[in-house]
């Protein structure tokens, strides 16, 4: 069979794209978690449908925490045991995740044990929806990212790119509609609009005639999925956050505090005495 140009092109870009995307995953120096959530509390915590969002430390996350100004770079979403058991004993992938490297793959939940996380819960969703929602998105593992669009991930090579606030969140967007194509974020909207549940809605007031009366109401329009950041799910007023260490009953009397006072720091520009 004849190699066409476009093959030779294809294969070429792919190439260089599994390059760059190999250099974006790579971790970041000095990340350190500021209070990580303690991983039995998290597990018991989770449901079905949750959005777990993460604070990366790779590259790319850096970039991703700069245009979205937020400290949350990835998205994944529990689906507790939609998925099949993993052979020969090993830790059940109760998480579903898109990354740069392997595309939708399956994950299990240890993964970010040491990680700063945050849950966020869809509120309201009836059983056979939230079945919808955690199918949806185990159907999809498998899809690979489209690395032959090196375009779609140069963006992610300077973590901070001089452009007004306004366009960074448009910048994250770019070559990202094909769905072969999709980011962390962006699988998770489509799995939640296919059931009709809002994320951050493009609402709008319109008047509507009831009888000789205007009436105001609201429509929902859905946002294109590719516009979906990770930080979505945590400013959305429609996802409740969820505080592990809370749902499991806090009392701050059961705290044991030391004796001894806190060391004094030392002023700015000064020295400790």
């Amino acid at each position: 069979m004849a190699v066409t140009l476009r093959d030779c092109c294809d294969s070429l870009l792919s190439r260089i794209g599994q390059r760059l995307a190999a250099y974006l995953n790579r971790a970041s120096v000095g990340y350190t978690p500021f209070t990580p959530s303690d991983f039995e509390t998290l597990c018991r915590a989770l449901r079905p449908g949750d959005v777990l969002l993460v604070e990366g430390q790779e590259r790319v996350s850096n970039a991703i925490k700069y245009l979205t100004q937020s400290t949350w770079s990835h998205a994944a979403m529990y689906v507790g045991d939609t998925l099949p058991e993993t052979p020969g004993g090993a830790e059940s992938h109760r998480l579903i995740e898109v990354n740069l490297s392997e595309g939708c793959v399956s994950a299990p939940l240890s993964k970010y044990a040491r990680f700063n996380t945050r849950i966020c819960r869809p509120v309201g969703l009836k059983s056979e929806e939230r079945r919808a929602v955690t199918e949806f998105m185990a159907v999809r593992v498998g899809l690979k990212y489209d690395l032959r669009n090196v375009f779609d991930l140069l963006r992610y090579l300077f973590p901070t790119p001089p452009v007004p606030v306004r366009w960074r969140r448009r910048m994250l967007a770019i070559g990202s509609s094909d769905p072969t194509r999709a980011i962390c974020s962006s699988l998770i909207a489509r799995a939640f609009q296919s059931v009709h549940y809002p994320i951050l809605p493009d609402v709008r007031l319109v008047k509507a005639r009831k009888g000789s009366k205007f009436a105001r109401r609201e429509i929902l329009h859905i946002r294109h999925h590719s516009l979906f950041a990770p930080r979505d799910f945590d400013l959305s007023p429609y996802f409740q956050i969820v505080k592990p260490d809370l749902v499991t009953g806090f009392d701050p009397h059961l705290l044991e505090w030391s004796a001894e006072p806190a060391p004094s720091l030392a002023p700015l520009g000064g020295s400790a005495t």
